[in-house]
């Protein structure tokens, strides 16, 4: 029973972060080059690579828990807590 618990976590916990990864790349896709630089952030290259490296480990169900998919996760938090709101700002579209 304990390992069908501990199965199911890991499969929300697999599912959550990698919706969040995809999200996250997906969103830096659609963002316009230009308002990377004017907030005062990296340019939209980077944020592309960092945000797809993020999205492909989220590929693997078990790099959830991993110092990798850790990693990953914590740009996709980045690039959506720090580097978005301030690009949504200046450019008004918020999706």
């Amino acid at each position: 029973m304990f390992a069908t618990a501990t199965g199911l976590v890991m499969l929300v916990l697999w599912v959550l972060t990698l919706g969040l990864k995809v999200f996250a790349f997906v969103d830096c896709v659609r963002r316009p080059a230009a308002a990377f630089p004017a907030v005062g952030r990296q340019t939209k290259p980077l944020w592309l690579i960092l945000t797809a490296l993020a999205a492909l480990s989220g590929l693997l169900p078990s790099l959830t828990l991993n110092i990798i998919g850790m990693a990953a996760t914590v740009v996709a938090l980045v690039y959506l807590f720090g580097v978005r709101p301030p690009i949504v700002a200046i450019t008004g579209r918020r999706w």
